[in-house]
């Protein structure tokens, strides 16, 4: 569990995979522009938005979340 909350830039992208899921729309990334997480999240978005469209539910996207 420590070396996954060491990881920045996969805890941006689970966040931005969430976000997805729950229909939250682009622009409610919480990292500026020019930070590298920000880069993360969006990835994370991007990715959860597809599963979203393809019809994964939320117990779904739980379960893909925590096997990455």
């Amino acid at each position: 569990m420590r070396s996954h909350k060491r990881d920045p830039s996969q805890r941006s992208f689970t966040r931005g995979y969430q976000a997805a899921i729950h229909d939250k729309p682009l622009s409610s990334n919480p990292f500026n522009r020019d930070n590298p997480q920000a880069f993360h999240w969006t990835r994370g978005w991007r990715e959860g938005r597809h599963d979203h469209w393809n019809g994964y539910n939320e117990m779904t996207a739980q379960a893909k979340v925590v096997n990455m």
